[in-house]
């Protein structure tokens, strides 16, 4: 693949608001696209993500009583997912425990001194001053996942959505009836809506020149 390949991906990327309902994505080509955000990066390593994929048609109505920006998304998209962030993610929390043990392997030894590292970083960066501010710092980093998830269907030929128009409070609270925020581990972070664009875009991508958006320190 080459520099133009990736260029004219991002062209073609546009925030799709109608999908053809006709076609889905293909299951192999959906878990690529959910591969790349496992993969992304993320602060200090914790992957404060989780991706629900909501095909149910009933919960996807509920959703779009709820969420202005999603009205055409949910009803024609091939893939709606919800991106959750986690809300406990703090140095000494058991999520970070299991990051660093399970995931990352770490022996004691070297787990007890990357926590207190862990720890005045979070709280250098005021980050656990209130539930707010950790969440809010988890939440930056679903959208690293989402970011990689958008351009990787790009260049495979899948529109795609990100979506913020929604009622917090109320999806919170459609979310917590059917169970899927785990007692307050996790929180709604945004939405994306993945599939096939019904038609193109009327006009061309419209961005700032590059010399407006960059300053060279040397």
């Amino acid at each position: 693949m080459t520099k133009e390949d990736i260029l004219k991906a991002y062209h073609f990327r546009h925030a799709t608001k109608v999908f053809d309902d006709s076609r889905k994505i293909s299951d192999e080509d959906f878990e690529f696209i959910l591969e790349t955000g496992r993969l992304s990066p993320s602060s200090i390593g914790f992957e404060p993500w989780k991706f629900l994929i909501v095909q149910k048609p009933e919960l996807r109505q509920r959703l779009s009583e709820v969420s202005s920006g999603a009205q055409k998304q949910l009803a024609t998209a091939s893939h709606f997912v919800v991106i959750l962030a986690r809300t406990d993610a703090s140095y000494n929390s058991p999520y970070a425990e299991y990051m660093l043990k399970e995931i990352k392997g770490m022996p004691d030894d070297v787990f007890e001194l990357t926590s207190a590292a862990y720890g005045n970083f979070q709280n250098n960066q005021h980050l656990l001053e209130n539930p707010k501010t950790l969440f809010d710092w988890a939440s930056k980093q679903t959208y690293i996942a989402l970011g990689n998830m958008m351009t990787s269907a790009a260049l495979i030929g899948i529109d795609s959505c990100p979506i913020e128009g929604f009622s917090y409070q109320d999806v919170h609270r459609i979310l917590e009836e059917e169970g899927l925020l785990e007692d307050g581990a996790w929180d709604i972070s945004m939405m994306a809506a993945f599939g096939y664009r019904a038609e193109d875009p009327k006009r061309e991508k419209s961005r700032q020149p590059l010399d407006k958006i960059t300053q060279w320190i040397e």
